[in-house]
């Protein structure tokens, strides 16, 4: 009986154990499905939060990179003729605004729709995009539209003070809706739907060196061949003359909103809200820095005297040519850039001058052309990861080297082609009288210093 009452009390033991066991596990699995909950729940909120401060920090970069038009405009105006003044501002404002629509409407489609190989197919006036959960397309379409008017203001520089304004509206539609917008889907398709060539070799241009400003520059090349340089601008002997800009404080100006924007250029590039926006700041002031002291000095050499237009342009110099490998080189990678950039400014503008004979009033061609090509090279020498400097031999450089050809090929043919077709229909060049008097008065009837201002032959 003592057994048989003893197998009870363990019978009954067994069984309140098992039921304990049973709500604790019970309580376990509840707890372990609470915590995956929990972490989920934390995980989509660290996503949407990252998410929406990609937006902030992408548009505001955005707006960083608008208010650089500003910075050209000044720039441009600054370095050319008060009897210009006008009609630089309204180009200014123009080819943003036109360009704004014109990439609305097809560029940025061509740029970053699903590719064919060669350009977007799809996209086209954001189509697809106005449903709920595309806020990302809008950010990147603001952010992509100041760029495209960025490659389209740069132009407008190298034929300053001889060009129609028709003509400058018929080539801002074109270089904003298709002949940017082509090249930028090679090297950044990606971005968005599309995938380029170039990128796919492993071309790097993080901000856009040769993408936005040698694209530009080389258009401004073209632009400023077909147009011819300015009346007085070279002697009977074919020796240059110079025909100072009218306001250095404005162009200098115009230097610190475009330092200031760049800030929103290359940061901003990462789209990205993280610790990478600091490290890209500095490279990005450290080049231009170096730029500047670099064109003071070695205008210092060549000109006795340490010219201001020139340190000017070498800060913008150093600005350009940093642009390319922000984001993949290191702070004394970005010295060597920017210097380099300087000193190669102040000699560009002056074989540009003297021995091709080519009038580019505000050294457009030089800032952005030349030291856009210079900076996308020196990626291929001192990228941290892959540059020759640091152990990854030739092959980057190399590749470098097509991004850096093509866009010339690109930008400078198709603007030949581009700038003889608007010559030979709604023509691109004023009258004589027209650009002895200003281009103020005989393309828009006023003047930018009204009561200041009177007929020159200067």
């Amino acid at each position: 009986m003592k057994k048989k009452k003893l197998y009870i009390k363990h019978l009954l033991l067994l069984l309140i154990l098992g039921l304990l066991s049973g709500n604790l596990y019970a309580q376990d699995s509840t707890a372990a499905a609470a915590n995956a909950a929990n972490d989920a729940a934390l995980t989509a909120l660290s996503e949407s939060l990252q998410n929406n401060l990609n937006i902030v920090w992408t548009c505001v970069a955005a707006f960083l990179v608008f208010f650089m038009q500003a910075g050209f405009a000044m720039v441009e105006s600054g370095f050319t003729r008060a009897k210009n003044t006008v009609n630089i501002i309204m180009k200014n404002l123009m080819d943003f605004s036109i360009g704004s629509i014109a990439f609305f409407l097809v560029g940025f489609a061509l740029m970053f729709g699903t590719t064919n190989g060669f350009f977007g197919t799809d996209s086209f006036a954001m189509a697809g995009s106005d449903v709920a959960g595309k806020d990302w397309d809008w950010t990147f379409l603001i952010f992509q539209t100041v760029f495209a008017g960025t490659a389209a203001t740069i132009v407008s520089g190298a034929m300053a003070e001889r060009t129609k304004f028709n003509a400058y509206l018929t080539y801002s539609v074109f270089i904003c809706a298709f002949i940017y917008p082509v090249f930028g889907s090679w090297a950044w398709g990606s971005l968005f739907k599309g995938s380029g060539w170039l990128e796919n070799l492993g071309f790097v241009d993080f901000a856009g060196s040769t993408v936005v400003h040698s694209v530009g520059g080389w258009l401004a090349l073209a632009g400023a061949i077909i147009l011819g340089p300015r009346i007085g601008k070279y002697d009977p002997e074919g020796n240059p003359k110079a025909i100072p800009g009218h306001n250095i404080t404005i162009a200098a100006l115009g230097v610190f909103i475009l330092w200031f924007g760049w800030f929103g250029f290359n940061p901003g590039s990462t789209t990205f809200g993280d610790g990478d926006i600091g490290r890209i700041a500095v490279t990005t002031n450290l080049a231009a820095a170096a730029g500047a002291v670099l064109a003071m000095f070695t205008s210092w050499l060549m000109f006795k005297k340490p010219d201001a237009s020139m340190a000017l342009n070498g800060a913008l110099a150093g600005l350009v040519a940093i642009t390319a490998g922000c984001a993949n080189v290191s702070p004394i990678g970005s010295l060597v850039i920017g210097a380099g950039a300087g000193m190669l400014v102040v000699i560009s503008v002056t074989v540009l001058d003297s021995v091709f004979k080519i009038d580019d009033p505000v050294g457009a061609v030089s800032v952005h052309g030349v030291c856009g090509a210079f900076g996308t090279l020196m990626v291929g020498l001192l990228d941290v990861n892959s540059g020759l400097f640091y152990g990854g031999g030739l092959q980057l450089l190399g590749i470098q080297a097509i991004g850096v050809a093509s866009g010339f090929v690109w930008a400078f043919g198709l603007g030949l082609i581009l700038f003889v077709i608007i010559r030979k229909t709604v023509g691109l060049r004023v009258t004589e009288e027209e650009e002895l008097r200003g281009l103020d008065i005989g393309e828009h009837g006023m003047e930018g210093y009204n009561g200041f201002q009177i007929f020159t032959t200067q």
